[in-house]
């Protein structure tokens, strides 16, 4: 390729709302092009780090004994409806065509590879395999922002296997495991594999895999003694206990008058005892299709509500439930409830909720303190133990300096993109859906299934974070071309015939290459080099006379002058 006939118009300024590096040189560097809010076009620079990048995943994938299709864009909605997840998902998009039949803009495919399975596998003889596509995705995401890493429209790797039994979709979650491990290190990336949370998709053992990047939105739970990892949303800690004296009550729970106490912090100094034995109460407005209720946790003083978690809680009471907000005032009142002073006991009648919930570290506490659903009033001396029927689930947020589960080490954070995710499905979707196979016995059975997923495009994104430096993006592998030959002066006929040799060889040699023959200052070439993130220069310039040339890399920006005699052997080293 020469640059002269290359479709790529990079720009000096900083594009408009681009706040990430990655998003900054992805635009001025001419990889993508926004046509629209979260919507990407892939210009001939970013097609070729695109196809690259596919080209290690399909490797990888055909070498795990995944067998590659391509599922349609749209799915009829009465499959979405089936599996439950038409009024559930909150970004899909829908459409009706001219017979008025509704469609999804597919953003996973777990409902349409289920058809597939179904048609066409009727024995457990059949079995296991696996299905990938690597295919766009649509989700209707209500802020798109961060460029590549949170758009709406985006290529996804999504892999999907179909098993008998729950052995067998365990050899192939590590099957996967092992080959999002290769794929991801083939990449040259820093990743880390971390507990999860399903979300969306559903099923359980999740393992999302990690790019560590300051600019993460996702933060890690990491161990500093071991290998723990987990996503916040479903970090677990060790018990926390206190050492200072609890508050013995000289009688079972009584009322207190506490004036003026409205925080834990108040409410700790008022009695003079450690927030450990406080129970905190949270109060959220859940949303369901037709309706709004009222949900109330209880986690200790010190304690964060994490969302994911009380979430993934009221959904085990009903599935219908679509999302929670925090509650305003305005609602807290519509219930009759003082701020700083709710808690447990008789809120159920008060509130008549079905969604109360306590965190499971305050399973069976005693002597504890809480909110006597009166302004300005306390319990002191509350023994969880004597309730029944009293709803229990890890709620809390884990926080740095906690103990790990596995070591007991200490926890800290660090940032990730997350760019694959791995599940274990189970049944979720082939039991409503009606797909099953005949086993071993000859009877009907839903097929048991595990997913995985690869954010294709966020990927060029992820690399950038990782890797760019402050002149502009480094590729490593991926680089859209090799070698990068610089002509220092394009009106120097030596120059350019030795350029021209150069460039010649590396073609027949299958050296990925380009030569930038642009009558453009020097200055302006080498700005576009750093920029875009060729691999290599080797530039052409005024020590041609002393029969010299000089190689840079990318990555560091390392220069060093070789003799023209030893250029072709070093270019086939690098």
């Amino acid at each position: 390729m020469r640059f002269s006939k290359l479709f790529a118009p990079t720009i000096k300024e900083i594009p408009k709302d681009a706040v990430l590096k990655s998003h900054i040189y992805l635009l001025r560097a001419a990889f993508i092009h926004q046509i629209g809010s979260g919507i990407y076009n892939f210009l001939p620079l970013g097609k070729i780090v695109l196809d690259k990048i596919e080209g290690i995943i399909r490797e990888e994938m055909n070498r795990a004994g995944a067998n590659e299709v391509t599922m349609g864009f749209l799915t009829p909605a009465p499959l979405w409806e089936k599996s439950g997840r038409y009024a559930q998902y909150g970004e899909l998009a829908i459409f009706t065509d001219r017979k008025n039949a509704e469609f999804v803009l597919g953003p996973t495919h777990e409902e349409c590879v289920s058809e597939i399975a179904k048609t066409y596998i009727k024995s457990y003889k059949q079995l296991p395999f696996n299905l990938y596509q690597i295919h766009l995705k649509f989700r209707d995401e209500a802020r798109p922002r961060f460029g590549l890493l949170r758009a709406r429209e985006f290529i996804m790797k999504d892999a999907y296997s179909f098993h008998a039994d729950k052995c067998s979709l365990d050899k192939e979650f590590m099957n996967m495991y092992d080959t999002y491990s290769r794929i991801f290190t083939r990449l040259g990336l820093q990743f880390r594999v971390v507990e999860a949370d399903s979300g969306a998709i559903g099923g359980s053992g999740s393992r999302e895999f990690m790019v560590l990047a300051e600019c993460g939105e996702d933060t890690i739970v990491v161990c500093k003694n071991c290998d723990y990892a987990s996503n916040i949303e479903a970090a677990k800690r060790v018990a926390r206990t206190c050492d200072n004296m609890s508050p013995r009550a000289t009688s079972p729970y009584h009322k207190f008058h506490t004036p003026g106490v409205r925080t834990i912090d108040d409410l700790s100094r008022f009695f003079q005892v450690s927030p450990f034995y406080l129970i905190k109460a949270v109060v959220q407005k859940v949303i369901f299709k037709d309706r709004e209720e009222i949900a109330v946790f209880f986690v200790r003083g010190k304690d964060k509500l994490e969302s994911t978690k009380a979430l993934n809680a009221l959904k085990e009471i009903d599935c219908d439930i679509i999302d929670m907000i925090e509650a305003d005032n305005e609602f807290l009142q519509r219930y009759n409830l003082p701020a700083g002073s709710i808690g447990p006991i008789h809120l159920r009648s008060i509130t008549k909720s079905r969604f109360i919930v306590f965190d499971s570290e305050l399973r069976d506490n005693e002597d504890l303190i809480c909110g006597a659903n009166e302004h300005e009033f306390h319990y002191v001396g509350v023994n969880l133990a004597e309730f029944e029927d009293l709803f229990y689930y890890d709620l809390v947020a884990v926080q740095e300096g906690d103990l790990c589960i596995k070591c007991g080490g200490e926890l800290s954070y660090t940032k990730g993109i997350e760019v694959g995710h791995i599940f274990k499905l189970g049944t979720k979707y082939s039991s409503p859906l009606q797909a099953c196979f005949l086993d071993s016995h000859g009877q009907s059975s839903p097929f048991i299934m595990g997913c995985y997923g690869i954010g294709v495009t966020r990927l060029l994104s992820a690399i950038l974070e990782q890797k760019s430096d402050t002149f502009g993006c480094i590729w490593g592998n991926v680089a859209p071309f090799k070698l990068d030959i610089i002509i220092s002066n394009v009106k120097n006929e030596a120059e350019v015939s030795k350029a021209e040799e150069i460039y010649r060889h590396c073609l027949e040699s299958g050296i990925e290459v380009i030569l930038d023959d642009r009558e453009l200052r020097f200055g302006a070439k080498m700005k576009d080099f750093e920029l875009i993130g060729f691999e290599y220069a080797l530039i052409v310039g005024k020590n041609l006379i002393e029969g010299k040339v000089e190689i840079v890399k990318r990555d560091g920006l390392e220069r060093r002058e070789i003799a023209c005699e030893h250029v072709y052997e070093e270019l086939h080293r690098i």
